[in-house]
């Protein structure tokens, strides 16, 4: 386990390449060495065990896999081979975003080229502010404040946000904020992208305000019983636009009012158009699909938290054979890109407003349980000062790192927790292979060929894989639950936020037509804000979840249970089938 960080005054305080006992002399001692010895570069590590499929039947001999901490020495081929790894297990959530919100407002392909491109820049720019760790100041009562967590907290853009904007971006193109040309048909609009930045740019100091408050006030205020119903609504809304994508895509080319006469998906000139719902697209997002199961089963390690991006090369390979890819789009991409390159109008949408406070709340209350379990993970506390620290950190990052993204034309970020697994699976929590991850990341994102060559997937090969990712979202609400015990009361705010929660998912437009038009401009802002609320599924469970939490009282057997540690639990006495062990 690794202790050099057991000391608020530790490397955290300074950076990863550094120590207070070592002199500069010797820290590019150290440096030369790592380049220029066999130890150095490749040490005795089993590179076997990450390359070795688990085939059925076969034998394995496992090898004495060394543990690295977050502050170890550990070989430069190494770092930089599990850098690309943690770099692969995020790319796929990073890159699906920027793709869904840009096809939501018809941007074009050179425009969401550069959003992916920025993704993955800002990303890599803001994981390396998370595992840096820096510190800002400190109470009069030795309270230290800091910006990162100083572990492998790896940063990608926020899922919630999907949601939020394509509803706000159908909403815009109602109220006449995007303009639709006189067939219907509608056309880009980078404004409602602008009113997005803006919007999260102002959002976002919530989270800022959250990350001063002490992590058991947040859990308190923010508790499983709120978050873990919420997260569920996100991943279940999120599936409806993985499964549209898998059919053929989610813009107009969905209609199909007669056989016969039905829209091209992804567009009439595309090469190998096809009516939605072909089942050629459905085989082509069953091939991912597919793919990741079987890596999953029979994989190596560094393929098991790779197969995402497996599945999605597997599929992409079978569509470029079929003649499904655009090669004109990579061929016309630009070499390099970088923030800024495109420009947006920012301004600040009244309706973004509540359900973007709600997005960072739940960003808020995410990084709790992905600190905890990267420190779980890294073989760190997970509890007191140092922990609570780490928390603080994060949650200051991802707010601020937020801001700085809506400045640099990208939508909110949060915390990751799809490189727990990396970390797990190859024994390494060292801070060098996150920085690895950080420039590789980097560089994706300023070659511009590599966004245009995500840009030209067909929709239905990426479907196939943001359905599995988003059903991960799914899967994750459901383990937060796991942690609430289904009592009465608990059962009843369950059942009553998420009834509203599914009903706004499963009919989108449920409340659109319950207020009446009006010429009063102000006023149309205001109700437009609460129809975005009250028809956006997650952020109509997390207020009615947190409400709930609050003016219920707790059941008297559940309070007289709490206050006699060690007595037996007189509801699964009563209900014995409901015990987890079956006893």
């Amino acid at each position: 386990m690794d202790n050099s960080l057991n000391s608020v005054d530790g490397p955290d305080t300074i950076g990863p390449y550094s120590h207070p006992r070592k002199s500069f002399r010797q820290r590019l001692r150290s440096i030369r060495e790592a380049f220029t010895t066999r130890d150095g570069l490749i040490g005795d590590y089993d590179y076997g065990t990450l390359f070795l499929p688990d085939i059925p039947f076969l034998k394995k001999t496992p090898g004495a896999v060394p543990f690295f901490g977050l502050n170890d020495r550990i070989p430069v081929v190494l770092a930089v081979l599990l850098g690309v790894q943690h770099a692969l297990a995020m790319l796929g959530g990073v890159i699906s975003p920027p793709r869904i919100m840009a096809s939501s407002m018809n941007l074009t392909d050179e425009q969401t080229q550069y959003l992916v491109s920025t993704a993955l820049i800002v990303c890599g720019i803001l994981t390396a502010v998370q595992i840096t760790r820096f510190h800002i100041y400190k109470t009069p009562a030795n309270n230290r404040y800091y910006i990162g967590t100083g572990v492998i907290s790896v940063v990608g853009v926020s899922f919630s946000i999907i949601t939020v904007a394509t509803k706000a971006v159908g909403q815009m193109y109602e109220n006449g904020f995007c303009k639709m040309a006189e067939d219907g048909t509608k056309l880009p609009c980078p404004d409602a992208y602008g009113a997005l930045l803006g919007t999260s740019a102002c959002c976002a100091l919530i989270e800022v305000l959250i990350a001063f408050m002490p992590p058991a006030v947040i859990k308190k205020i923010f508790p499983p019983i709120v978050t873990g119903p919420t997260v569920m609504l996100i991943g279940v809304s999120l599936l409806q636009t993985g499964f549209e994508q898998w059919a053929g895509g989610s813009s107009d080319c969905m209609s199909r009012p007669s056989e016969g006469d039905f829209a091209l998906c992804p567009h009439v000139g595309a090469p190998h158009a096809l009516p939605w719902g072909s089942p050629e697209f459905i085989g082509l997002g069953f091939s991912v699909f597919v793919t990741i199961l079987i890596c999953e089963r029979l994989g190596a390690p560094i393929m098991k938290s790779c197969a995402v991006i497996i599945g999605l090369l597997v599929g992409c390979i079978i569509a470029a054979a079929c003649g499904y890819f655009d090669g004109s789009i990579v061929g016309e991409a630009p070499v390099a890109s970088f923030i800024w390159v495109h420009t947006f109008k920012l301004q600040v949408y009244g309706p973004l407003v509540l359900p973007l406070i709600a997005v960072f709340m739940i960003c808020a209350c995410e990084a709790v349980g992905d600190v905890t379990a990267t420190c779980d993970v890294s073989r760190l506390e997970v509890e007191g000062k140092i922990f609570d620290s780490r928390i603080q950190g994060c949650i200051l990052s991802d707010g601020l790192g937020s801001i700085f993204a809506a400045l640099a034309t990208m939508t909110p970020m949060t915390t990751f927790a799809q490189n727990n697994g990396v970390i797990a699976l190859t024994r390494c929590a060292n801070r060098m292979a996150g920085y690895c991850c950080c420039i590789v990341l980097i560089i994706a994102g300023i070659f511009a060929k590599f966004a245009a060559a995500i840009v030209a997937i067909p929709d239905p090969v990426m479907g196939g894989m943001t359905t599995f990712l988003f059903s991960s979202v799914l899967v994750s609400g459901m383990a937060i639950l796991s942690k609430v015990p289904f009592n009465r009361r608990n059962r009843f705010v369950f059942t009553a936020s998420l009834a509203l929660g599914y009903g706004a998912t499963l009919v989108p437009n449920w409340f659109s037509y319950v207020f009446k038009e009006t010429s009063n401009k102000s006023l149309e802002g205001f109700l437009d804000a609460i129809v975005l609320v009250l028809e956006t599924g997650f952020a109509v469970t997390a207020f009615v979840a947190m409400i709930l939490h609050n003016i219920m009282p707790e059941e008297a057997i559940d309070l007289v249970n709490a206050q006699v540690p060690g007595e037996p639990d007189p509801i699964q006495n009563q209900y014995p089938m409901d015990r987890m062990d079956g006893k």
